[in-house]
């Protein structure tokens, strides 16, 4: 496996696939007992990953228990990010107990860290925004935990583009601890962080990860073969085939699965990694750790990306798709776009 600098705002290096621990535990309903939990672990340091990605809620905090006794042989080795805001069980935790707010960060994190048995978390993501706690509140609550040594990075998962480019700015501005990264759902079908969260986030210098890579498991074709999965057993972050461009992506991943002796869930996994974003794998079994894992030795070529690139591309709406257009480009470089060398890392 390869590594990366994540981001331009840290030295922070990581493996370009991420190990997603939501299905270590069982208090869902679904998921993975210890001994095969350890088994993956095991598994996925030994391919050479070292960035595991957990919540204080997965599992009702059994996932943070489990890899409490998984890292504790290999801490230094490997990169702890954990998230907070909605607590073990949200809907019974009572309106103060969850949130963004300064108070639900330390008291979730000083848990957090008797859970994992560790002294810090070396990346604190928060989770989601709650819509009401100031950025400037989250970016001074995550400038303490840094100071006070419980976590050494920070970054947001799920927050729309305004808020993080307000929080990088903030942070940019005071000198205090900057965002290193964002967490976004991303996919082939799931591309809708294209049209800000992905342009502000390269724009930023942002580390970037993937979550459910896969799109709950419907871009391995198990669902179109009448398997079952995510859809029956957890219920919910599901794609479903209901549309003529979701039957596309199915048929571009089939395609290129076919041309590269693979199999859909590994393209699918390598496109999202060859988009310059850290796929977060979530497997639940050692077989599936193993098929995930198989991603990382995938080598699209440019025809193959952008036979996926063209059959999932969303509508970016306003302002872009007007920006996008050839006589438009023509008018903005003075009728020489064609002589025009853009930037690198141009997201078009």
């Amino acid at each position: 496996m390869r590594y990366q600098v994540f981001g331009n705002h840290s030295g922070l290096r990581v493996s370009q696939l991420a190990l997603g621990t939501g299905n270590f535990g069982t208090a869902w309903g679904y998921g993975a007992e210890l001994d095969e939990a350890r088994r993956m672990f095991g598994r996925y340091l030994e391919a050479g990953g070292n960035f595991i990605d957990t919540a204080d809620n997965y599992q009702v905090g059994q996932s943070e228990s489990l890899l409490s006794e998984l890292i504790a042989p290999v801490r230094e080795k490997v990169v702890l990010a954990s998230k907070f805001t909605l607590g073990l069980m949200p809907e019974q935790a009572g309106i103060a107990a969850v949130g963004n707010s300064r108070k639900v960060m330390l008291q979730s994190v000083e848990a957090s860290l008797k859970r994992l048995s560790t002294d810090r978390i070396d990346l604190l993501w928060v989770h989601m925004p709650d819509g009401v706690t100031p950025m400037e509140e989250i970016m001074r609550g995550l400038d303490d935990l840094a100071r006070a040594g419980k976590i050494v990075y920070a970054g947001l998962s799920d927050f729309p583009a305004w808020r993080v480019a307000r929080a990088a700015t903030l942070a940019e501005l005071r000198g205090t601890l900057p965002i290193a990264g964002v967490q976004i759902e991303y996919s082939l079908v799931e591309r809708t962080a294209e049209r800000e969260l992905r342009p502000m986030a390269q724009a930023l210098g942002l580390g970037t990860v993937g979550w459910s890579p896969l799109g709950g498991g419907f871009l391995t074709g198990k669902y179109r073969r009448g398997e079952v999965g995510r859809a029956t057993q957890l219920g919910v972050l599901i794609h479903q085939e209901d549309s003529a461009q979701k039957a596309a992506v199915l048929d571009a991943l089939e395609t290129v699965a076919d041309e590269v002796d693979s199999n859909m869930g590994r393209v699918a996994i390598a496109w999202v990694a060859a988009r310059g974003v850290v796929p977060i794998i979530g497997p639940k079994s050692v077989a599936q750790l193993e098929d995930n894992l198989a991603a990382a030795e995938l080598r699209l070529t440019g025809e193959q990306l952008a036979l996926l690139d063209a059959a999932g591309a969303p509508s970016l709406g306003f302002p872009h798709d007007m920006l996008n257009q050839q006589p438009m480009k023509q008018s903005l470089a003075g009728g020489q776009f064609d002589l025009f060398d853009l930037p690198p890392n141009m997201f078009a």
